[in-house]
């Protein structure tokens, strides 16, 4: 084995956007065409106690869909303390998909902290990930888990006190502390805009240009929150899971899952490369929402071949150092070596409907790495048809899998 490759940074985190050599032209993203949709926008003021129930009840496709809850507590109880004094606070953004059932397209994260707020549970930033998958898989986080001091700490409002002999009478309340604030809250309305199609023709592109615009200004959502929300299927929830599995952390190099969903889009990106790389055509975004569209129609069979297939390419990568994915100038991961192996490895396999066997050759790695072929074409153009079509020949012809 060799010992050459780049070598991890501990100290690199999934939360910085450097973190990923990611090889798609952003222009891609930024040259779409102006369309016209056919949409109708319907004020609705719902009251907080209608909105906490509507959450119960599954009405809204919560954020934890679409991203992860990032406020701190702080933020929250001022979002809280504005609610319960009458002060404005933006609208909401709802997606009407169906009857009781909305999208939330903007305000996820008001939402939360108010859903939040009234359980008297504030979530703990290492296991936001993990609330995240049991509320998709669950359509609610159970009382079990909100009691659990792992997952949970007490909310109880954070608010400062300026001037400082100023006493702030909300400091430190709960929900069910509120007192005379109680009702207030519960009824204090909150505007929300319901989105509607005019007609079930359309496809969901103008969902998708609705969450880039509303989120244009300040952190935008990025791409793959998006499309997660836009998306979801059991074949989302398998890479989910999969996305957790230690294995896959060691070779991307962090334990924890990115809060953007950027190494969820990694291992999205395999997949479509996989079963449909050779109908790929630019731009990346649309290839890749055509993909998750069409695994909506992933049966079970078929997502279970899929997970065992990747956790087969991972007993073949056991070997590898943790390193083997890294740019050999830096500590970030490279998404078109990645992608590229796991396709060569998966190939064979995947037309046989087998799993993989074998152990991946790291000096195969090594040689695709410095290839000069692979090399020009994930340096320009990246998103060009003509070099993801290079990059996936040149890892077929180099890639071996030992003992296959």
């Amino acid at each position: 084995m060799t010992t050459d490759m780049a070598q991890p940074n501990n100290a690199a985190t999934l939360e910085s956007d450097d973190w990923f050599e990611d090889y798609s032209d952003q222009e891609e993203y930024e040259s779409q065409r102006i369309r016209e949709y056919e949409l109708t926008s319907i004020p609705a003021d719902f009251t907080i106690a209608t909105i906490i129930r509507y959450i119960d009840a599954g009405y809204f496709s919560i954020p934890s869909f679409q991203r992860n809850y990032v406020w701190d507590i702080n933020r929250a109880s001022r979002l809280i303390e504005s609610l319960i004094l009458g002060l404005p606070v933006p609208q909401i953004f709802l997606f009407e998909e169906g009857r009781d059932k909305f999208l939330v397209i903007d305000g996820q994260q008001r939402l939360m902290s108010i859903y939040y707020f009234a359980k008297r549970r504030f979530p703990r930033l290492e296991k936001r990930v993990e609330i995240r998958d049991v509320f998709h898989r669950k359509g609610a986080i159970p009382e079990s888990m909100l009691g659990d001091d792992k997952y949970f700490t007490d909310f109880r409002l954070a608010l400062t006190e300026n001037p400082p002999n100023w006493k702030n009478r909300l400091k430190g309340l709960t929900y069910c502390g509120l007192g005379e604030y109680k009702e207030r809250f519960d009824l204090r309305p909150i505007r929300n805009i319901l989105v509607r199609r005019n007609s079930q023709d359309g496809d969901d592109s103008a969902v998708y240009e609705i969450f880039e615009r509303l989120n244009s200004g300040g952190v935008n959502l990025r791409p793959q929150e998006i499309r997660s929300s836009l998306y979801r299927s059991d074949f989302y929830a398998m890479l989910n899971e999969i996305n957790s599995s230690q294995d896959w952390r060691r070779l991307v190099g962090n334990p924890v899952p990115d809060l953007h969903l950027k190494d969820l889009e990694v291992l999205l990106r395999g997949f479509a490369m996989l079963v449909d790389g050779e109908t790929y055509a630019p731009s990346m975004a649309k290839f890749l929402n055509r993909f998750s569209k069409k695994a909506q129609s992933h049966d079970s069979e078929r997502n279970d071949y899929l997970k065992g297939l990747f956790n087969s390419f991972l007993d073949s990568a056991r070997r590898l150092p943790a390193s083997a994915f890294l740019a050999s100038d830096s500590s970030r991961f490279n998404i078109a070596l990645f992608e590229a192996v796991f396709v060569a490895a998966c190939a064979p396999a995947f037309a046989d409907r087998r799993l993989v066997a074998g152990g991946i050759s790291a000096d195969s790695i090594n040689a695709l790495r410095t290839d000069p072929e692979f090399l020009q074409a994930a340096r320009a153009g990246t998103a060009q048809k003509a070099n993801v079509q290079k990059r996936l020949k040149r890892a077929t012809s180099i890639i071996t899998v030992n003992g296959a």
